[in-house]
């Protein structure tokens, strides 16, 4: 359950959801309705508010004429959803749930959500992740993503975010770009999974040999390599499917997946994992949440296993109180 501490949720251009009381989500799949405490507002593509003709509701006539950010706390935070709605809303679980743990409030924070650039990134990463479809993404594919990804970023910055992230694996094969020359800071997934990783102190596995990291994904995120460039630079050596356990196992795994056979994706992915673990590797890093939901909660292999998710938000976290502290 999302408390009273989720400030406001944008469902970005072309619609602004401003929630104004506790919102209730039973699953992660279902959003059947808006409460009616909901307020939407449109906006244009820079996400100003154009004048409304007709309008007999004050909070949007006010909000229509307001220049300055929606939010002014200097640890504001603004999520940048990505590949799916599923994802999103499980990160924003994890930074209530941890904060809650940590007895600390829950930061203020603003969500962007855009189903185009949902559907835009979960087809790149079919197109490269199936063995019925195995295309390459055109240059225009991934120009009109990155577009796509600045754009919300202004919107989210213009909204008064200080801080963005961005809860989508395959988002951050641009992140570089996406963020290039902009003033706000942004936390980089696999940075923060590297930098916790070093941090824990780690002992390999085998007597003499380098510290080993698996790092299991869908093709189009191990071919963007950030997660490979990031745990190098903290000293790791990182471990990879092969070709073969790529097409007999991961790949197949993601389309009994998409098929609905979770069964069939269950055995697979855990052939993917073991194929990992039994070369000494001292964890593995599943970066893509459809392959983390596939396994039940209880699967021992998990426990061999962590989320780039939680460690995104154990570091927003971090970087919310630490702004907090330096405003007052």
């Amino acid at each position: 359950m999302l408390d009273r501490s989720l400030q406001m949720s944008l469902n970005c251009p072309p619609y602004l959801l401003v929630r104004q009381r506790t919102l209730c989500y039973k699953r992660l799949n279902p959003v059947r309705s808006m409460p009616p405490s909901s307020v939407i507002l449109h906006t244009d593509e820079s996400g100003q508010f154009p004048e409304s003709r007709k309008t007999c509701n004050p909070l949007i006539a006010s909000l229509s004429s307001y220049d300055g950010p929606l939010l002014s706390a200097p640890n504001t935070v603004g999520i940048l959803g990505g590949l799916s709605v599923d994802s999103t809303l499980n990160f924003l679980r994890k930074l209530v749930h941890l904060s809650k743990e940590n007895e600390a409030k829950c930061m203020p924070f603003v969500v962007c959500s855009d189903p185009v650039l949902n559907r835009e990134l979960s087809s790149l990463e079919m197109s490269s992740s199936s063995l019925c479809s195995r295309n390459e993404p055109s240059q225009s594919d991934h120009t009109r993503i990155v577009e796509n990804l600045r754009s919300k970023r202004v919107f989210l910055k213009k909204s008064g975010a200080h801080c963005i992230v961005m809860p989508c694996h395959i988002s951050h094969s641009w992140h570089d770009e996406v963020f290039k020359g902009c003033s706000v800071h942004s936390l980089h997934m696999a940075e923060c999974v590297a930098r916790e990783l070093k941090e824990a102190g780690l002992k390999p596995l085998e007597a003499g040999s380098p510290l080993r990291i698996g790092v299991l994904a869908t093709d189009a995120t191990l071919k963007a390599g950030f997660y490979q460039e990031k745990l190098q630079i903290e000293g790791f050596e990182v471990v990879m499917p092969d070709k073969a356990t790529m097409e007999h196992a991961v790949i197949p795994a993601i389309d009994a997946l998409n098929r609905k056979d979770m069964e069939g994706a269950r055995n697979l992915l855990r052939i993917a994992l073991q194929v990992l673990l039994v070369r000494a590797v001292n964890t593995v890093i599943i970066a893509s949440d459809d392959m983390r939901d596939v396994l039940p909660r209880d699967d021992p292999l998990l426990k061999k296993c962590i989320d780039p998710m939680d460690a995104l938000a154990r570091s927003t976290i971090k970087w919310a109180q630490q702004a907090a502290d330096e405003g007052t």
